[in-house]
C-alpha cells in the first residue's frame, strides 16, 4: 500500500501537502511488478505513472520487431504523451527487475493538476521533450526486412508478396526491368530463372524460396513448443484468433495452426466498415494484426505455414505436414471458407497473373492507372471497389443481379455512387478472359442472352461467394452436403450424437471437437459473429474439460 513517504520521495510530488499526498496515496494504484511484467502495453489507456523503485524498459514494436527506446528509473514518470495528445499509449513499459510503480488514473490526475498547477506544467514540458524524441525516431529511414525481385505476373512472386504483407513483414519489391536503375539490389543480379529472389536485411539471398523457409528465416513461428495442448485451434481467421485470445487469457495451453497467414478471408478485406469499436472502419489485415498481437501477448502460440495431414479424433492426435504430431485435449475447427472458383474460359491460366480471389490491400499498388473489374455484388466487393477507386483509373463492378440493394449495405451503395470512377454493370457476367502472358481483356455478357463485349482489363478480382473445404476432416465429424460442420442441435437432428448429455451449442458430432465461424453450419456469416463464436467456443471447452475430468463421455 502506498504511503505519504513513498510519494514524498518522488520529485514530481515533493511539493504537495501532507493532505494532498495522503489522498493521492489512497486513490492511486500500487503496481508491484516482477521482471517481465508490463506496467502498461502499447495501446493502453491514458494514466500517469511514477516509478518508485526498480527499472523499466521502454519499447515499441516496429515492423514486427520490438525495439528498446530507453529506460525508466526511480523518480521518473511516464504517461505524459498520451495525456497531452489525448491518445492511447504509443509505447510499452516493462519491468526488467522487481519494480514498484504508482498509477494515477486520468480523473485523479486532472483533479491533482487543478490544486497543483505546477505538476501540469512539468508534465507539459516533459511531453514536448519526449514527443520530439518520438518524431526523431519516426524520421529515421527504415530498411525493409525483405527485398524481392520478381515480375508482377510471376505467380510465385505474387504469393510471396501476399504472404509477407499478411504477416506484417515490410518488403521492397523490384521488377526485373527496374533492377539496374534502382540500385536497390547490391551484388549479382538474379536471373529470370532465379526469380522470385529475396534478400534479407542481414544479407542472406534466397532464390525461389518457399513460404516455410522464408518464415523460419524471418523469425515467424512454425514449430510447436509443446507436444500436448489444452486446446488446438485450426485456422487463424477472426474466429480462431478470438478463441486464441480467450483461451490463452483463461489459462489454457493454446496453439493456433494457420497454413498461410493470420486473418483468414477477413484479412484480405480492404475495409470493414461495420465492426464494433472502429467508427472509421478498419482494414482486414489491421484487425487481424491487432488480434494476433493480443493473442501472442496473452501466451497463445500461433504457427504459420502449417497444415493438417489428418486428425485422429478418438486419440485426439493431430498430424501436421512435416511429420509433427500434437495431442490436444480439445480441438476447435475455425478453418473458415475459401473463395468459390470462377468457371470461365481462360480463367485458370491467369490466376495470379491478373485474376485474383479477394482483394488484399497489397494488390492496390499494381492497379495504378489501370482499368480493373470486380465480380460480385456483396459487401466485400463494394468495400474493395471503394479502396481500388483510389488507385485504379476506373473500377467496374460486374453484377449478375438487377440491383445492388438486394446484396449490398446501403452505406456502401451511397459511397460507391459518390465515386466518379466506379462503374456498376447490372445483369452482367464475365464469361471469358484473354491475354498472352497475363490478363489483358475480359468478355462480359450484358443481359441473359445479350451480346458479349470485350473490355481491356488490368486486373480482375473475384467475389462470388465461398465454400467450406472440409473434405480432409475425418468421417466422424458430421457435415452437411456443402461441407459445413454440424454443431449442437443439428448434430442431434442428423442422428450423429452418441453421448449421454446434449451437445454444447458449438460442439461437433465428436465430443470435445468444436466448430466456430464460417466453417460452421449457420445462416450468419459476419466477422463479428465469428469473433463471438470463437470466444464462446472457449467457454464450452472449459465445460467439456470440467465434465470429462469427472466422467467418461463415449466417443
Amino acid at each position: 500500500m502506498l504511503t505519504i513517504d513513498d510519494l514524498r520521495a518522488h520529485p514530481l510530488f515533493s511539493t504537495l501537502s501532507d493532505d494532498e499526498l495522503g489522498h493521492l496515496a489512497k486513490t492511486s494504484a500500487d503496481l508491484q511488478l516482477c521482471a517481465g511484467e508490463y506496467a502498461v502495453h502499447e495501446g493502453g489507456e491514458r494514466a500517469l505513472y511514477a516509478v518508485l523503485s526498480g527499472k523499466l524498459e521502454v519499447s515499441k514494436t516496429f515492423d514486427g520487431i520490438e525495439r528498446t527506446l530507453g529506460w525508466r528509473l526511480p523518480g521518473a514518470i511516464f504517461g505524459e504523451i498520451p495525456i497531452a495528445l489525448n491518445s492511447t499509449f504509443l509505447i510499452s513499459y516493462r519491468a526488467v527487475e522487481k519494480s514498484r510503480v504508482m498509477c494515477v488514473d486520468l480523473q485523479r490526475y486532472y483533479a491533482l493538476v487543478a490544486v497543483s498547477p505546477e505538476i501540469g506544467v512539468k508534465m507539459g514540458a516533459l511531453a514536448r521533450e519526449n514527443i520530439g524524441g518520438l518524431q526523431g525516431i519516426a524520421a529515421e529511414p527504415r530498411q525493409p526486412r525483405v527485398t524481392m525481385v520478381g515480375s508482377r505476373w510471376n505467380v510465385d512472386c505474387a504469393a510471396l508478396r501476399q504472404f509477407l504483407a499478411r504477416n506484417q513483414i515490410s518488403f521492397d519489391w523490384i521488377t526485373p526491368d527496374e533492377l539496374e536503375r534502382s540500385g536497390r539490389w547490391p551484388g549479382i543480379r538474379p536471373s529470370e530463372d532465379d526469380c522470385p529472389a529475396v534478400r534479407l536485411v542481414n544479407g542472406t539471398v534466397l532464390t525461389r524460396p518457399g513460404t516455410r523457409e522464408l518464415a523460419d528465416l524471418l523469425g515467424l513461428h512454425t514449430q510447436p513448443r509443446f507436444a500436448e495442448y489444452d486446446t488446438l485451434i485450426i485456422g487463424g481467421g477472426p474466429a480462431g484468433l478470438a478463441a486464441a485470445v480467450y483461451g490463452a487469457s483463461e489459462g489454457l495451453r493454446t496453439v493456433v495452426l494457420e497454413r498461410e497467414a493470420p486473418g483468414g478471408q477477413a484479412g484480405t478485406s480492404s475495409r470493414i466498415e461495420n465492426y464494433l469499436g472502429f467508427p472509421n472502419g478498419v482494414s482486414g489485415d489491421e484487425l487481424a494484426n491487432r488480434a494476433l498481437q493480443q493473442a501472442m501477448r496473452l501466451g497463445a502460440e500461433i504457427l504459420v505455414t502449417r497444415s493438417i495431414a489428418r486428425i485422429d479424433v478418438h486419440a485426439r492426435y493431430v498430424y501436421l505436414d512435416g511429420g509433427d504430431v500434437l495431442r490436444a485435449r480439445t480441438i476447435i475447427l475455425a478453418t473458415g471458407v475459401t473463395w468459390r472458383h470462377l468457371a470461365i474460359e481462360g480463367c485458370d491460366q491467369f490466376i495470379g497473373k491478373g485474376i485474383y480471389y479477394g482483394a488484399s490491400r497489397s494488390e492496390a499498388i499494381g492497379t495504378h492507372g489501370l482499368d480493373v473489374h470486380l465480380i460480385g455484388g456483396g459487401n466485400s466487393a463494394g468495400q474493395a471497389a471503394l479502396y481500388f477507386a483510389n488507385h485504379a483509373r476506373t473500377v467496374t463492378l460486374v453484377v449478375r443481379g438487377d440491383s445492388l440493394e438486394k446484396s449490398m449495405s446501403r452505406y456502401l451503395i451511397e459511397q460507391l455512387d459518390g465515386k466518379s470512377n466506379v462503374i456498376v454493370q447490372l445483369q452482367s457476367e464475365v464469361v471469358s478472359a484473354h491475354g498472352d502472358s497475363c490478363l489483358a481483356a475480359i468478355g462480359v455478357r450484358h443481359g441473359l442472352h445479350g451480346a458479349v463485349h470485350q473490355y481491356d482489363c488490368g486486373g480482375l478480382f473475384v467475389f462470388i461467394g465461398a465454400d467450406a473445404e472440409t473434405d480432409w476432416l475425418p468421417a466422424e465429424i458430421a457435415r452437411d452436403k456443402r461441407g459445413y460442420v454440424l454443431t449442437g442441435d443439428d448434430v442431434v437432428k442428423a442422428g450423429r450424437w452418441s453421448c449421454s448429455r446434449d451437445p454444447y451449442l458449438l460442439e461437433s458430432s465428436v465430443p470435445g471437437v468444436f466448430a466456430c465461424g464460417d466453417v460452421r453450419l449457420s445462416q450468419v456469416k459476419r466477422v463479428a459473429s465469428a469473433v463471438g463464436e470463437g470466444s464462446m467456443a472457449i467457454a464450452f471447452v472449459h465445460r467439456y474439460l470440467q465434465q470429462s475430468a469427472t466422467q467418461h463421455c463415449a466417443r
